[in-house]
């Protein structure tokens, strides 16, 4: 079924930089925030993982405008880690998304015009310096400080991945991100592309997300990284049938 909310059209953008916070939270407390058509990608059948990644952006606009038409914006989204069997038998890795920001108001209303992402405006603003980034919101209780001097990039006190190679497979890529319509049955799968994709583990200096701790106070950081100068594109919704 037709509509501006499924993606109708390609977009591209700039990643100035995407930094990803991933949570370990127990699997009985994300399987029901999982529509049937998808599965939790866990680790040893016990945690499944919550990413907060907040993007900034520069010149975001449909696929084929000049830059000169594109925005500046940043973007916190908050995803589940899933896998999809399409159609044809293939499973892809990808991202569920539960909960969506970003700092203009101009973003929310095309967001919410062109997607079913649900944004909402909040006061997020970033500082960067040469060996820190960091995040912060009044309104949306959130306060991130990253230290980029690090370049081996410890994990974690409390992860359950061994070593930054086990942590690496929830760093990305994970290039799907799905929707599902229960009326439907209707599974929309945006895919998105770049050219490299290479996370570098960074050490988080402090941290304090309003979201995470309220819709999952059992959980736990597993990792940190941050991407950057990475031309990206999201092409137009795919649409599927789900036959469960």
């Amino acid at each position: 079924m037709f509509s501006l909310k499924n993606h109708p059209f390609a977009v591209e953008t700039f990643f100035e930089s995407s930094v990803v916070l991933t949570f370990a939270v127990p699997k009985e407390t994300l399987q029901p925030l999982v529509p049937p058509c998808l599965e939790l990608d866990s680790l040893h059948d016990k945690w499944g993982f919550v990413a907060a990644a907040l993007v900034t952006t520069k010149n975001l606009r449909p696929k084929g405008f000049p830059e000169f038409m594109g925005n500046d914006f940043i973007l916190i989204g908050f995803r589940i880690f899933v896998r999809y069997k399409n159609a044809q038998g293939k499973r892809l890795r990808g991202l569920y998304i539960i909960k969506s920001q970003t700092n203009k108001a101009r973003m929310s209303f095309f967001g919410n015009l062109f997607t079913h992402y649900n944004y909402t405006t909040t006061d997020v603003a970033s500082i960067r310096t040469p060996d820190s980034l960091s995040f912060t919101s009044t309104q949306s209780g959130l306060e991130i400080e990253t230290d980029l001097s690090d370049a081996a990039g410890k994990l974690p006190q409390d992860s359950p991945f061994s070593d930054w190679k086990e942590a690496r497979r929830f760093a990305g890529p994970l290039p799907f991100t799905f929707t599902y319509n229960p009326e439907t049955k209707e599974v929309l799968i945006i895919e998105g592309v770049r050219q490299h994709w290479e996370p570098k583990a960074i050490t988080v200096a402090h941290y304090k997300i309003d979201f995470i701790k309220k819709k999952f106070p059992d959980a736990v950081l597993a990792n940190a990284f941050i991407v950057e100068n990475i031309p990206y594109q999201w092409k137009k919704g795919k649409i599927e049938v789900w036959n469960g």
